[in-house]
């Protein structure tokens, strides 16, 4: 049994069901149950989103488009719509705050929520699942699946459980047994290279992840054992934090045709910077390092950074160290398919909401 259950906590996980590609179909109904990719397009570039219509043919984030237009012949390309996909997001957040104020947003599209305190004075977090998904389903016309657990690993494992527009609770006295039989590939935390390793010394099971001390879990794989150790006895006690700060702000472009030539290159960057800028003052967030991102046209990925003594948002101070990375070591090694800047060690100036104002039961 979970040691902090005397502490017990009630946290919903909240992810809309592919989340850019139903804006999409949603805005345009005549994509609606079509296989669609946002972002890219047939010839280069990435999938950002695909609709479970393309799921269906092995087409998902990150994916090549090429490669998902030869897997789905009659996947439909679309541009990405960010501004309408933090619109849109804005409408979710909101929801979610008429009932708590302890919001942490992992995306634009996801969103942990403490419910132990809630607004409604609703003794149940089920309930409250169930009404934020209703609400935004009549006034955003979206779908979201939810995850309902006393801690945020078994929140939002639960909510990948019954996707699309599904509802999943994972109850203290289940967790241990649940956690029992989750392949290790399915926690979330591990990535590909760890699972495969863990897969390799035997390690397929959450069982087989309890059978190991504290100790050993960190022997193997450092710092990031602990963190196992304590999701695998459901003693995850990471809070849900109003105040999550942001690690990096960043802007990216990917061309449609390779660029070389350095004004064309700096004029791509002088686009990127100017949506950097926005992005920073509207987060006001000041930072110290900043970070060139350069993507060869055989996808060979390199990075430049240089770190500031004191924290700063100087626009023309982050535009000159960029165009020094851009020079330092050298200039480009061979034509660029996508340029970013990012800048990050941020001290974030936003103030945290409050806590909600009443408290529920222990009943779920």
């Amino acid at each position: 049994m979970p040691e902090q259950l005397k502490d017990i906590r009630k946290i919903i996980h909240i992810d809309m069901d592919a989340f850019y590609a139903s804006v999409e179909q949603m805005d345009f109904p005549e994509l609606k149950g079509k296989p669609l990719a946002v972002g890219g397009s047939r010839e280069r570039g990435v999938v950002a989103a695909a609709s479970y219509e393309a799921r269906a043919f092995g087409v998902h984030s990150a994916l090549a488009s090429s490669i998902a237009a030869r897997r789905c012949p009659d996947l439909i390309f679309v541009r990405p719509r960010f501004d309408r996909y933090k619109e849109v997001s804005s409408q979710i957040m909101e929801i979610f705050h008429e009932f708590t104020d302890l919001v942490e947003p992992l995306s634009l599209d996801e969103a942990f929520l403490d419910v132990t305190y809630n607004k409604k004075d609703l003794k149940s977090a089920i309930k409250i699942a169930m009404l934020i998904r209703k609400e935004i389903k009549e006034r955003v016309g979206l779908t979201a699946s939810a995850g309902i657990s006393f801690n945020k690993f078994l929140a939002k494992t639960a909510s990948d459980l019954d996707k699309p527009d599904g509802l999943s609770v994972i109850l203290p006295d289940k967790a241990i047994a649940f956690m029992e039989k989750l392949p290790i590939e399915q926690f979330h935390g591990v990535g590909k290279v760890t699972a495969k390793k863990m897969k390799n010394q035997g390690v397929f099971f959450g069982s087989d992840l309890m059978k190991m001390q504290c100790s050993e879990l960190v022997r193997r794989y450092g710092k990031a054992g602990k963190h196992y150790y304590n999701i695998v006895t459901a003693n995850d006690t990471r809070e849900v934090k109003a105040d999550r700060m942001r690690k990096s702000i960043g802007a990216e472009n990917t061309f449609s045709e390779n660029i070389i030539e350095e004004a064309q290159v700096l004029s791509q960057l002088e686009r990127i910077h100017e949506t950097l800028m926005k992005r920073v003052l509207k987060t006001e967030s000041k930072g110290r390092t900043v970070t060139l991102k350069i993507k060869y046209h055989d996808f060979t990925v390199k990075t430049r950074s240089k770190t500031y003594e004191s924290f700063t948002d100087d626009s023309e101070m982050i535009w000159k160290t960029v165009v020094e990375l851009l020079h330092h070591p050298t200039y480009l090694e061979k034509e660029v398919r996508l340029l970013g800047i990012s800048i990050s060690q941020l001290d974030n100036l936003k103030n945290v909401k409050g806590l909600g104002a009443y408290q529920l039961t222990l009943d779920f």
